[in-house]
């Protein structure tokens, strides 16, 4: 399992607001049932809450029965900070959140329960970790030290007990799973794939944070928690829900994003081994100023650090932000936005003298493929090498490929003929990984799968010594090709000397 850390952050004096940061507001999300007599008081301490920044409550009722709407109408239309939002029938709280979602437009966003157990002055406390940069999501934990109202042995142990099962599943070290406090940064939340609509939420959130990779923090939170006779709804079926939830996304619903090409990176992650079989073929001509064309998350960018420059490229801010968290205090590694298709993009990069351009499962994304590999051409000092990786045989093209946004799958003639044309020379072709051959066929001809799993790929590294021995037995070509090609060396023309 990937190891994705907790850790714990106590609040700095020293941290302050900044704007250069980009987040200005903060997006409340409360969901309502039946909550007439405590929505008054939760709602004006959000609204009050001692932060500095601009603050949006999004309220959605679950079709109450006790005129919690009806108050809350009043209450948005005295306060434009509130967004009020109404089930037409009761869906439960997980559809609510959903629901507020979907409407959030801060920076940030933090659920909020509508009755009086969670204080929002500690707001602030949750927001540090993210303000310094530092975490995607922070948990307020009700156990880590803040005091508390002593309530339930019972209802504590069975909490202790999910988090338990949840931290096994997920590989995490949280002390309070089912926090209602979590926060976490909007451009994260809305790239997970959410589905619940009861408390089964707060596990089903927390699983696919840790899944995404997100860096969490817990830090203590007070906690005024309610009786039954006070109005608590949760149960002890909640509980049993909450298992089912958390072995549904570790082991039959993994798909935690619906970034196709987020989950897909995700999933190669997992096998490392995979990762290192493709550097092994091409090593050889890797200099020492590196430029990474499509860097994805950087699943293979770890591996070309120790060189004397390194630029990661690539287009889309959700993997940028990743390559910065993973790489972006490497004082030789540089992160650019590039737009590869576009040849004025590569200017920046004239003065980087690369001897290397590492193209790996990306030119098949970009339609105008030669004249990338032009710009690749240019941009490189004579005698470079280009290094192209991509997805070979048209006869694997399958609605996985589609899924990915593939224009195509390359044969080992067409791509040779686009190099040259490039002005290359062709100085390496290798077709490897026959068994994946047999496994993308499949999966993508037989059992018409749209997209690769993490257990796929965990299975596939674990196997790999067999597959590598494979490559001498079955009667396949592989399903990726390498070539290399190398940019021609000047040559000097001879000065001519006067009689």
């Amino acid at each position: 399992m990937a190891d994705t850390p907790i850790l714990r952050f106590t609040p700095r004096e020293d941290v302050r607001l900044d704007a250069s940061q980009e987040i200005r507001k903060l997006s409340v999300l409360m969901p309502i049932y039946n909550e007439r007599w405590t929505l008054k008081e939760i709602v004006q301490r959000v609204l009050d809450a001692p932060v500095d920044l601009e603050i949006e409550l999004i309220a959605v009722d679950d079709a109450s029965t006790d005129g919690s709407w009806d108050l809350l109408q009043e209450l948005a239309a005295s306060d434009d900070r509130i967004v009020a939002v109404q089930h037409e029938q009761n869906r439960g709280k997980g559809a609510a959140i959903r629901t507020a979602i979907d409407h959030v437009s801060g920076e940030v966003a933090v659920i909020q329960d509508a009755d009086l157990e969670y204080d929002p002055r500690d707001f602030n406390t949750l927001l540090e970790p993210i303000l310094a940069g530092n975490a995607d999501a922070v948990f307020g934990s009700r156990f880590a030290g803040h005091s508390r109202r002593v309530l339930f042995f019972w209802h504590s142990l069975v909490n202790r007990a999910l988090t338990t099962m949840c931290n096994m599943l997920n590989n995490l070290n949280l002390t309070d799973m089912e926090t209602c406090y979590k926060m976490v940064r909007t451009d994260v939340l809305k790239q997970l794939r959410l589905s619940s609509d009861t408390f089964t939420l707060e596990p089903e959130l927390t699983s696919r944070l840790a899944q995404w990779g997100a860096r969490m923090y817990e830090v203590p939170i007070s906690y005024n928690g309610r009786t039954y006779a006070e109005g608590k709804k949760i149960g002890a079926w909640d509980g049993v829900k909450a298992i089912g939830q958390m072995l549904r996304c570790k082991f039959w619903d993994t798909q935690f994003t619906n970034h196709s090409g987020f989950y897909i990176l995700s999933s190669v992650s997992k096998a490392s081994g995979y990762n290192h079989w493709i550097l092994d073929h091409v090593k050889q001509f890797m200099g020492n100023r590196l430029m990474e064309a499509g860097s994805g998350i950087g699943n293979l960018s770890s591996l070309v650090l120790k060189r004397e420059r390194v630029v990661l490229t690539d287009y889309e801010d959700v993997y940028l932000s990743k390559l910065q968290q993973k790489f972006g205090r490497h004082e030789n590694v540089r992160i650019d936005k590039s737009d590869l298709t576009n040849p004025s993009d590569y200017e920046k990069w004239q003065d980087e003298k690369l001897d290397t351009v590492f193209c790996s499962n990306v030119l098949e994304h970009l339609e105008p493929d030669q004249t990338v590999l032009q710009s690749f051409h240019d941009t490189l000092d004579d005698g470079g090498h280009c290094i192209i990786v991509v997805p070979a045989g048209r006869w694997l093209y399958t609605v996985m490929d589609e899924q990915l946004g593939h224009f195509r799958r390359y044969t080992e003639d067409e791509l040779a003929g686009k190099m040259k044309k490039a002005g290359f020379d062709v100085v390496y072709t290798r077709c490897f990984s026959k068994l994946g051959s047999v496994s993308w066929a499949v999966s993508g001809h037989v059992l018409k799968r749209r997209h690769l799993s993490p257990r796929q790929m965990v299975w596939f590294d674990r196997i790999l010594p067999i597959a590598k021995l494979l490559e001498y037995v079955l009667p396949v070509p592989g399903m990726s090709l390498i070539m290399v090609g190398q940019k021609p060396k000047s040559v000097a023309q001879p000065q001519r000397i006067a009689a």
